[in-house]
């Protein structure tokens, strides 16, 4: 299997599409909720990680069902097939809908056809890449991702001012663009659809990573689910820690997370020819350092310090020392993001790639809901210091460092092995 530097920017645009419909979800569907029907704040929350619910209890069975699917388009594509389209026109309907029960049908069907084709998709950049060469693939992926997140962050902010619908349509038209682009560009590996053998169900697989003796697959789990822990808490509550600890207003928040983003799109490149070059363990190790030790300066540092402001940028806004921290955060942020993956995908025989993508996203969603959830309760009984979850944040990316270091295996096979 050669690496093709084109088929991996195709398969990107499943990351693509994913970013850009969840950044105008989540930006607008909460506004929905409160201006069209009234909802309370607490019953938004749990509504609002309804997409995460769903994600966990249909992306691992999905993944491995798709590693035992033999079909003329293939094991992965099916899923873009079918979850694609149904999740594009139920996206489109958000906006318009006027009543609280068909609003819940549209989002509920999203949520689901979005959850059906999201792992096959990630495992399909496995599929087309040789094992040495899933970092830079892993970066090219998140790359495509991030321009999604940009675009449905920016048009869809200046869309949004012209018609509520509009975002969503965006979102929907692009979605079947970059399903299109799959689809029709690019074919899964031959090797894999004509492998008749018999490959074990996700409950299993699930089996054997917990009674095997070598643990490495677990402390990557548990990296996974403290590191992301860690992130999720940081990116739910940064406006408010801005409002309240920095004393800014909500936008200069928004700025300030956006100049995260910005490098961590940029970095996501470098970042898998990095732990090609290094190692994968050692460059997440690396990521997750650099991140605790900045939260650390964040935490210990007046927030008249942090505010102040160092130059402003086009794009970038006004840069305050906060900010350039964050932007070094996102450059090694980048690191633990891209090659996260491929660790996981290399614990395993190619045939199970889908499994154990699905695997990872147990952990990865686990952490989605729990992130936001703690360090909330963290905030209530501080008294509302936004300031401690810079603090919590820091502790759990130390702790994924601890279990980085039980993981021996998932660095990059020799070709043929």
């Amino acid at each position: 299997m050669k690496f093709n530097y084109s088929k991996i920017f195709l398969v990107g645009f499943g990351s693509f599409g994913f970013s850009l419909v969840w950044i105008i979800y989540n930006s607008y569907v909460p506004l929905f909720l409160e201006s069209r029907f009234q909802l309370p704040p607490a019953l938004i929350g749990f509504f609002m990680t309804l997409d995460n619910i769903a994600a966990l209890l249909i992306q691992p069975p999905i993944g491995a069902f798709s590693d035992r699917l033999r079909s003329p388009l293939g094991r992965r594509l099916p899923f873009i097939l079918i979850g694609a389209p149904v999740a594009a026109v139920v996206f489109g309907l958000i906006p318009l809908a006027g009543a609280l029960p068909l609003f819940v049908a549209c989002t509920t069907t999203l949520l689901l056809s979005m959850a059906l084709w999201r792992t096959p998709v990630v495992a399909l950049m496995a599929d087309v890449t040789p094992s040495d060469k899933r970092s830079q693939a892993n970066g090219i992926t998140n790359f495509m991702g991030g321009i999604g997140g940009i675009i449905g962050a920016l048009g869809g902010s200046a869309l949004f001012r012209v018609n509520e619908a509009y975002p969503f349509w965006l979102g929907s038209g692009l979605m079947v663009l970059a399903a299109l682009m799959l689809l029709l560009f690019v074919k899964e590996p031959r090797e894999h659809l004509e492998n008749r053998e018999v490959i074990p169900g996700f409950i299993d697989t699930l089996k054997s990573v917990l009674r095997n003796r070598e643990k490495s697959v677990l402390f990557m789990l548990c990296a996974i689910l403290t590191g992301y822990l860690a992130y999720n808490a940081i990116e739910a509550f940064f406006t408010l820690y801005a409002v309240n600890h920095l004393k800014l207003s909500g936008a200069d928040g928004a700025n300030l997370l956006g100049q995260f983003v910005l490098t961590l799109v940029l970095f996501a490149i470098p970042a898998g020819w990095i732990g090609s070059r290094i190692g994968r363990r050692v460059t997440i190790i690396s990521g997750f350092a650099v991140l605790a030790a900045i939260l650390l300066v964040i935490f210990w540092l007046p927030a008249a310090q942090l505010s102040i402001p160092l130059a402003s940028a086009p794009a970038l806004g006004t840069i305050r020392v906060v900010g350039t921290l964050l932007m070094v955060g996102g450059a090694a942020w980048a690191l633990v993001n891209v090659n996260v993956l491929p660790v996981m995908v290399d614990m395993t025989e190619d045939r199970s790639v889908g499994t154990y993508t699905g695997i990872y996203y147990i952990s990865y969603t686990l952490a989605a809901i729990l992130g936001p959830n703690l360090n909330g309760w963290v905030v209530q009984f501080s008294g509302g210091n936004y300031n401690l979850v810079m603090f919590t944040s820091a502790l759990f990316f130390s702790i994924a460092i601890l279990c980085m270091t039980g993981v021996r295996r998932g660095e990059a096979k020799r070709q043929g092995g």
